[in-house]
């Protein structure tokens, strides 16, 4: 098996508003996919080292514990490089950034609808849905159209205090184009929803959930 992750190469959110990549939710689903076996490549627009957001620089216990993650974060390929390729999954972690970049990829909606069209599995979490808000499937439709699916909620991103800071409110943008959106019935408590081959979690708690969801769909196949 192999899969794909697909992380931000964005730094800046806003004026004084650094961004990047938020490091557990990468970490965690990337050591569980290694751990059972998944070979993974990580892509981001513009390769190389992913930036991490400064809020979530690991602590030396992480540092020792993520250790496989944070070396693949040194070196990701470009999205364009893989663009032709076929992976087993496709998965998108958040962090802010990707609602700068991701979110207007053609890149990668290209890919997407591919692997969508393929019944491939393809899973975000916390804001890395916002790379699929102006997805299409194959057909034109809006990639989340009638599909039961969560991220980042508005009242999280109150609590962010970034709710007048980010582009778009990623809850918002979901329901606009057609997602069936659910969370959890308090902020920052975990979450995941999966519709077919679809894999989605609400923010950084449901990190752990999104990859079991995610090794559980893969091992399935």
């Amino acid at each position: 098996m192999h899969a794909l992750f697909v992380t931000t190469s964005a730094t800046q959110l806003a004026p004084d508003h650094p961004t990047g990549l938020w490091l557990e939710e990468f970490a965690v689903p990337y050591q569980a996919a290694i751990e059972a076996g998944i070979t993974v490549t990580v892509a981001s627009p513009q390769g190389g080292v992913v930036p991490l957001d400064p809020k979530t620089e690991p602590d030396d216990k992480q540092r020792e514990q993520w250790a496989q993650a944070l070396a693949a974060l040194q070196h990701s390929v470009t999205l364009a490089s893989v663009q032709n390729e076929y992976f087993d999954a496709v998965f998108i972690p958040g962090g802010h950034g990707p609602m700068v970049d991701l979110a207007t990829d053609t890149t990668l909606h290209a890919l997407v609808a591919r692997h969508d069209a393929a019944g491939k599995v393809i899973a975000a979490v916390c804001h890395g849905p916002a790379a699929l808000v102006q997805a299409r499937r194959a057909d034109g439709q809006p990639f989340f159209q009638g599909r039961r699916a969560t991220g980042f909620t508005n009242a999280e991103e109150f609590l962010a205090r970034l709710k007048d800071v980010v582009p778009f409110l990623l809850e918002d943008e979901m329901k606009a184009s057609g997602a069936d959106f659910h969370s959890a019935l308090l902020p920052m408590l975990s979450h995941v929803e999966q519709d077919g081959h679809l894999i989605t979690g609400q923010n950084p708690s449901s990190s752990e959930a999104v990859a079991k969801a995610l090794v559980a769909a893969l091992a399935a196949r």
